[in-house]
């Protein structure tokens, strides 16, 4: 365990704000940072979250747009070909579901909208029918778009440029050293190209991680480095949660206070990037949920892929109670 003061913490936070980049020592005293320190930590966070964000929190809203039938062997997704889990598959939703939940995003108040499918990558028809959606999106609504379909060719991220997608998110998940432990029918390398790659596109990159799947604290802060090597514009912070019937079933590495830690730590790494509060929340946060807002500035409101959400109204409640606000969304 390290232990530093609070006035070391907040020494920290202010260096950070005058433009000092966190070394890999500093980041990981953070995740080793006594128990005892966590509100301290927690407060030099929030001076880092509080000089960009202030005190608003974005919210994003999923939808699952193709279930499953994914022949990547990714060890943590209910999705993959390798996992037993008995979740619901099916191919695309048409355009017009895949418009409706955009006006379900508003409702929730959220203010960028996730466009998801499962698959290793899509064919151009796939494309031109999220490109399809996104454009009548865009001329209804002023929510930001983001979207998740796997590996893309040029040609492809070009075209959802020109449909309006504001985000990609190809997230790295883990470390390199820890990625074969994971998956091994693509490489940590390819993910990384991808993200160059929409970055070229002038599509803003979102990419993120998994924490709890086997890798050290030193992996954690290779992670949160290599985010900010790659100068992603927002970071997915999820938790794992080991789904039944998927090759990490049954793994509990993380505890609510570590992972709070965690996220104190990609904040001071990437200190004006959108740290976002991702899936696993509910169950490895649990009843500290709150307290991740300190670091983070976003959140998902809703369901995730296969699993299960917090209600929007406790989301839009724990917010309220904090003093903070929900970044607003107009049609």
């Amino acid at each position: 365990m390290v232990t530093k003061t609070g006035d070391e913490w907040a020494l920290l936070a202010e260096r950070v704000i005058d433009g000092h980049q966190v070394t890999v020592e500093e980041a990981l005293s953070i995740v080793r940072s006594n128990d005892e320190q966590l509100l301290t930590l927690l407060h030099a966070s929030f001076m880092i979250r509080s000089r960009y964000f202030g005190r608003k929190v974005k919210l994003n809203m999923i939808i699952n747009a193709k279930s499953g039938l994914c022949p990547e062997d990714c060890g943590y997704c209910s999705q993959s070909i390798v996992s037993e889990a008995p979740i619901e598959k099916y191919a695309w939703l048409t355009k017009e579901k895949i418009i409706e939940g955009a006006y379900e995003a508003i409702r929730r108040k959220a203010g960028t909208y996730c466009i998801v499918a499962s698959g290793r990558r899509p064919t151009d028809r796939e494309i031109e029918h999220v490109a399809d959606a996104v454009q009548e999106i865009r001329q209804k609504t002023d929510l930001k778009i983001c979207c998740c379909l796997g590996f893309l060719k040029e040609s492809q991220a070009k075209k959802l440029a020109e449909a309006g997608v504001h985000r990609y998110n190809h997230n790295l998940n883990t470390s390199k050293e820890n990625y074969g432990q994971i998956t091994t029918t693509h490489t940590y390398e390819d993910r990384v190209k991808t993200i160059e790659q929409v970055k070229h596109s002038g599509i803003s990159p979102c990419s993120g991680v998994i924490f709890g799947m086997g890798e050290s604290d030193e992996e954690a802060v290779d992670m949160a480095l290599a985010l900010r090597q790659l100068d992603a514009d927002s970071i997915p912070c999820n938790f794992l949660n080991a789904i039944d019937g998927t090759p990490l079933e049954g793994r509990k590495e993380l505890t609510p206070v570590k992972c709070l830690k965690l996220l104190a730590m990609m904040r001071f790494v990437n200190p004006t990037k959108e740290i976002r509060v991702s899936g696993g929340r509910e169950v490895n946060l649990r009843s500290l949920q709150p307290m991740a807002l300190y670091a983070a500035n976003s959140i998902f409101v809703g369901d995730y892929l296969t699993t299960a959400g917090q209600e929007q109204q406790r989301d839009w409640q724990m917010i309220e109670d904090l003093g903070f606000e929900i970044e607003k969304c107009a049609l």
